[in-house]
């Protein structure tokens, strides 16, 4: 499995490297020029969340241009051990992103003051950004299976509209059994229950990309 990790790093890292000095430089862009202006801080912080995630994603594809993924086959790793690698890998580069989110609405907090209306605005950003990430990733590696190579930006484009709209339909759901009057601790339990509808969509995901790849030829 280290192995397969450490090619899942290796397929990314140019694309990751790129972005992480794009990340800098907007980070302090926003930063510096924030002035409770929510809008700057709400954007990078989804960018740099689904920005990261998005480009591990995406290195599937780059492992199927090499033809690395046929080599891979005759290792001595099942082709469960080989899905397993690409769900594991994704949760680092999200960790990441979530650092970046972190230390720049944490410095525009320090530097300006709260930008936001609620005092939950900010945990709120960080559940739409991760769970975003997840279900993008949820729904792209079984459809990537299904369709190949040749349809991955699709896929991706696809994958990460419909995890949009199941975030936002999710939402709107959990709201319709709130009161008009939400308080901060329905506001966090709401939260919570959006992770763990993200969560359990990603680990129903991983099943269901075995059994697809399991029934490919190459």
């Amino acid at each position: 499995m280290k192995g397969l990790f450490r090619n899942n790093v290796y397929a990314v890292l140019s694309s990751i490297r790129i972005f992480f000095i794009v990340m800098l430089l907007l980070g302090a862009v926003v930063v510096i020029l924030n002035n409770n202006i929510p809008i700057l801080v709400i954007g990078y912080m989804l960018l740099g969340m689904v920005g990261f995630s998005l480009l591990a994603i995406a290195c599937l594809g780059k492992e199927e241009s090499s033809k690395w993924h046929k080599y891979k086959l005759t290792a001595p790793v099942k082709r469960s051990e080989i899905v397993k690698s690409y769900f594991i890998s994704l949760l680092p580069w999200l960790l990441l992103g979530m650092a970046f989110a972190g230390a720049a609405v944490t410095l525009s907090i320090l530097l300006h003051g709260f930008p936001f209306g609620r005092d939950t605005d900010v945990f709120t950003l960080f559940v739409v950004g991760v769970d975003i990430s997840l279900i993008t990733g949820a729904i792209f590696f079984p459809l990537f299976y299904l369709g190949g190579e040749e349809k991955r930006e699709v896929v991706l484009t696809i994958s990460l509209l419909c995890s949009i709209g199941i975030v936002f339909g999710l939402t709107a759901l959990i709201n319709s059994f709130l009161p008009d009057k939400i308080t901060t601790l329905q506001v966090i339990m709401g939260g919570f229950v959006l992770l763990a509808c993200a969560f359990i969509l990603y680990l129903l995901s991983y099943p269901i990309t075995v059994f697809i790849f399991n029934q490919k030829e190459y």
